[in-house]
């Protein structure tokens, strides 16, 4: 979906968006998650060790699942005509199942709401899901607070 302004953004509650196509979570992105976190848990880093661990292999940390949002919420949402947007934070998050390496991702957004700050600002707050493929729970559930600016 296109949007142009701030005024066609404040009009966007209650629609539905997504799902977006599947995306494959690699053991290079968890690593280089890792490397700049400072997360190495072995559980995410170590092929070896976590083939015997609860997981039966590597898992993508819950953050990085999370971070993943914002490139899949782009390529749903086109956002034209405005200054700049934020993350303004979370009211919700929960990572019902961890997402393996080489697990593919897609996310379903919903727009609860949609609130005229002022003339000039918009905040957006969107239910997230991120399916995981094969899975009937999902890897994350998240409510996000977005504030888009003219």
């Amino acid at each position: 979906m296109k949007v142009r302004g701030i005024a066609e953004l404040g009009g966007l509650a209650g629609t539905t968006l997504g799902p977006t196509e599947w995306h494959e979570v690699t053991q290079e992105q968890v690593n280089l998650f890792a490397a700049a976190t400072g997360d190495h848990q072995w559980i995410h880093t170590d092929p070896s060790r976590a083939a015997e661990g609860p997981f039966g292999g590597t898992i993508a940390h819950g953050y990085l699942t999370l971070a993943l949002i914002i490139p899949l919420w782009t390529e749903m949402l086109v956002i034209e005509d405005i200054g700049m947007g934020v993350n303004y934070g979370l009211n919700k998050l929960r990572f019902p199942t961890p997402v393996p390496v080489d697990g593919r991702i897609r996310l379903t957004a919903h727009i609860a709401e949609a609130t005229r700050l002022d003339e000039n600002s918009v905040q957006l707050t969107v239910d997230f899901t991120m399916g995981l493929e094969g899975s009937e729970k999902p890897a994350v559930a998240a409510q996000a607070l977005y504030r888009y600016l003219a």
